[in-house]
């Protein structure tokens, strides 16, 4: 049973004929009561000064007289003279203060300082001896009040993520109709593109929480952590495994990504890779989404560690594995070692590490002589010179495009 229907169907207590007769007498003072609180009592509250006139002395002045009224009716008839709908109104308000953006402090407050000034009204209308009636009655209102506050509070929350869920399935929207190069959007000048990429093994999760709640937790923090470092709402395309974050009217800036990297490495664990490019107008968001995403590829490909990935830092690399005639013909030059990748990945080490036979075998905790057998093996089986400057390039060049297809 939640919360809501606990209070709206839980009776509110009986009321004697001497409490229904103090109460009766608050009625014509309905009115008079609303603009007190409407235009005094919440003046106090913080923020309320803010709010536009026709929403103080118009709205919440009505919704006033209504829970005054309400209030009093269902005293004078008893709980079947109103039935759980009542509360529909304040419903209805609630999910209007949240679309418009009303904190929810402020719209408590209303209700709670509300039930005050009509206590004080009942308490202000009570006669000697009455002093029974108006407990009664303070029991009474405090229920009620219950029942209302947990109903604005529901309301208005659930308002709320549906108002975030859908401005940010509109952000996702944008951001892949930008990547796919199909309109601005209203996104204009230049744009940082960022292309975030994470094994799954990084999501930080629990191992009972299913693995799409660990995702969008994931998501949902790196959304956050990025709106905070530009100030303000990236556009982002991301799921468990990475994608892409664009982030209008900013530039590649080498100081602060670094910092960023630092930040989000938090979030997505260590195996984050994040590469930058600049797209110079929203027509160009796409292009540079696809070289961002074959900078991490590439990356990867030689064996760099995760990190920040630069366009200069893979310069020749990346250039090696475009494709074009004779890519094909290039990439079948490994094809002799596919099934031993004990001797692809001592070629792939052996090349990152500089042709350092040392490095590479410090690296895949080999005995240099092994390396050496290795890499003659390969030299071998393809035809590849690794002595050679030219034969260095053609290995690398050949490994990257078949990790591409891969």
């Amino acid at each position: 049973m939640g919360a809501t229907e606990a209070t709206e169907t839980d009776p509110l207590p009986e009321l004697s004929d001497a409490a229904r007769a103090l109460a009766a007498r608050c009625e014509p003072r309905v009115n008079e009561l609303a603009r007190r609180m409407s235009q005094g009592a919440f003046e106090r509250l913080r923020g309320y000064d803010r709010l536009p006139s026709d929403v103080k002395d118009v709205e919440i002045a009505a919704t006033a007289r209504h829970g005054l009224r309400l209030f009093l009716d269902r005293v004078g008839g008893g709980e079947g003279a109103h039935p759980a709908g009542d509360y529909d109104y304040f419903r209805e308000r609630a999910a209007q203060r949240a679309e418009e953006g009303m904190p929810l402090h402020l719209l408590l407050g209303t209700h709670t300082l509300g039930a005050h000034v009509l206590w004080r009204a009942l308490r202000d209308a009570a006669r000697p001896g009455e002093e029974g009636a108006l407990a009664e009655l303070s029991d009474y209102l405090f229920g009620a009040q219950q029942r209302i506050v947990t109903a604005v509070t529901e309301t208005y929350l659930d308002e709320q993520t549906a108002i975030a869920a859908e401005r940010r399935e509109e952000r996702r929207s944008l951001a892949r109709a930008l990547l796919a190069g199909a309109g601005g959007g209203g996104v204009e000048g230049p744009v940082l593109v960022l292309c975030l990429r994470f094994p799954p093994g990084s999501v930080p999760a629990p191992s009972p929480t299913p693995a799409p709640v660990a995702a969008r937790r994931l998501v949902r923090r790196l959304q956050a952590a990025l709106d905070r470092a530009f100030g303000a709402e990236v556009l982002t395309l991301v799921d468990g495994g990475g994608g892409h974050a664009l982030v209008p009217g900013h530039t590649d800036a080498p100081d602060e990504l670094p910092a960023l990297l630092r930040e989000l490495r938090e979030i997505c664990g260590p195996g984050l890779r994040l590469a930058a490019a600049r797209a110079e107008r929203p027509a160009d968001i796409a292009e540079a989404a696809r070289t961002t995403t074959e900078i991490v590829r590439v990356a990867r490909a030689c064996g760099r560690p995760p990190g920040l990935h630069r366009l200069d830092d893979v310069l020749l690399e990346f250039h090696l594995s475009r494709t074009g005639a004779g890519s094909e013909r290039i990439a079948a030059l490994l094809e002799p070692v596919a099934e031993r990748p004990e001797l692809t990945e001592t070629l792939r080490t052996y090349l990152e590490a500089g042709q350092d036979r040392r490095a590479t075998a410090r690296r895949l905790s080999l005995h240099p002589n092994t390396v050496d057998n290795r890499l003659t093996r390969v030299a071998a089986l393809t035809g590849i010179d690794l002595t050679t400057p030219h034969g260095t390039a053609l290995a690398l060049a050949a490994l990257l495009l078949r990790m591409r297809t891969e």
